[in-house]
């Protein structure tokens, strides 16, 4: 299982700020994807027109990388700082 972490205004828009997710997705795009596929405010948020960025087992990772077995896979707005 992945559990996938959701962080400020993804874990507010989605409604939820933690899922466990059965394993099949080997890289963050084929998660994205699935998580897209259901639609509506899923669409919204992780379908393009929204930034945010993808940490795996607390590494910052981009669309491509592998998601290993059990990772814990976190969805984030872009943070600044100031």
């Amino acid at each position: 299982m992945l559990n996938v972490l959701y962080f400020a205004r993804l874990r507010d828009a989605l409604g939820v700020a933690q899922e466990e997710i059965p394993e099949g997705a080997a890289t963050v795009r084929e998660l994205v994807a699935q998580l897209v596929a259901r639609g509506e405010v899923w669409q919204q948020e992780l379908g393009g027109a929204r930034v945010f960025r993808v940490a795996i087992n607390q590494e910052m990772a981009q669309l491509d990388d592998a998601i290993p077995a059990n990772a814990e896979v976190a969805l984030f707005p872009p943070v600044t700082g100031g």
